[in-house]
């Protein structure tokens, strides 16, 4: 699985890439919001599943959805940053009442 990291990595900068030159959302800078959506996705597969990782990586997922969101005028940074922080607490919190293993945890 590891393997596959770089070439989906490329993919996606590249799909990233080609959106902005063809001007998709020509307000919605495509590298930095498939960067962090990546980036969460990664910290699940490479991660697995524990504490940690089920706050990262959801986290950044989201983020990259309210950059979209924001990019494209639906919602302000006044609106975006505060409900990104409530739901870092929320799932703070379900990391920690859910039974999820802890990332130093020995599988």
């Amino acid at each position: 699985m590891k393997r596959l990291i770089a070439p989906i990595i490329i993919i996606t900068l590249g799909i990233a890439w080609l959106l902005t030159a063809m001007e998709v959302w020509q307000t919605v800078n495509w590298v930095w919001v498939l960067g962090l959506a990546l980036a969460g996705a990664l910290v699940l597969v490479v991660g697995g599943f524990n504490r940690t990782t089920l706050v990262l990586g959801p986290f950044l997922i989201i983020c990259a959805g309210f950059s979209v969101a924001r990019q494209a005028g639906k919602i302000s940074e006044s609106v975006e940053l505060p409900t990104l922080v409530i739901i870092f607490g929320v799932l703070s919190l379900l990391a920690v009442v859910l039974p999820v293993r802890d990332a130093s945890a020995k599988a």
